[in-house]
């Protein structure tokens, strides 16, 4: 049985303490998830405590099989669609639009490594976007990105080889002009 598993088992016993015990096994990487995905620091922690209420409010729905882990990934990337939509149905200025998201994440700044690798992510289509963020940023298994895509395993691989092509061959145009 694994610790999530023995988590769900408590809660269904009724220990207030195995909810609280979850959350904190999956906020930093909800949260990594949501700074990738949300303009900036603020709008990514309000991201990913929204996730988590959104998954205690439907909690009573959500049937146990293992997949709690993509459950609250689509959560996630359901959010930050919606805070998006939000945030740009209100009047933003030309500079806010403009300035660079601040992340502080260790986690972030490894997977990143630079700003253009993070412009070159952002430059990609969206369907991609997800699925590279998803496995490099949170280093899940192709079948959890499928799951929380939902998508079919080989559309999810398909693209992702796409993409990291697409990557290859940037980084590569970039260092052949001298971009760093």
């Amino acid at each position: 049985m694994t610790g999530e598993e023995a988590l769900f088992k408590r809660m269904e016993s009724g220990d207030n303490d195995a909810l609280q015990e979850l959350i904190a096994m999956y906020y930093p990487e909800i949260l990594r998830y949501c700074m990738w995905n949300a303009p900036d620091r603020h709008m990514a922690e309000d991201a990913a405590q929204e996730t988590f209420l959104k998954a205690i409010r439907y909690f009573d729905r959500y049937v146990h099989k293992g997949r709690f882990r993509a459950f609250l990934y689509q959560v996630a990337a359901n959010t930050c669609i919606d805070m998006k939509r939000k945030r740009y149905l209100t009047d933003v200025g030309y500079e806010q639009l403009t300035q660079e998201p601040e992340y502080e994440e260790r986690g972030f700044q490894t997977v990143d490594g630079s700003l253009q690798l993070r412009q070159m992510v952002a430059a990609l289509p969206a369907e991609w976007q997800d699925i590279v963020i998803l496995r490099y940023g949170q280093e899940l298994s192709m079948r959890e990105i499928a799951q929380i895509v939902r998508l079919p395993l080989r559309t999810v691989q398909s693209r992702l080889r796409l993409a990291l092509k697409k990557l290859r061959k940037e980084m590569k145009d970039a260092s052949a002009n001298g971009e760093s």
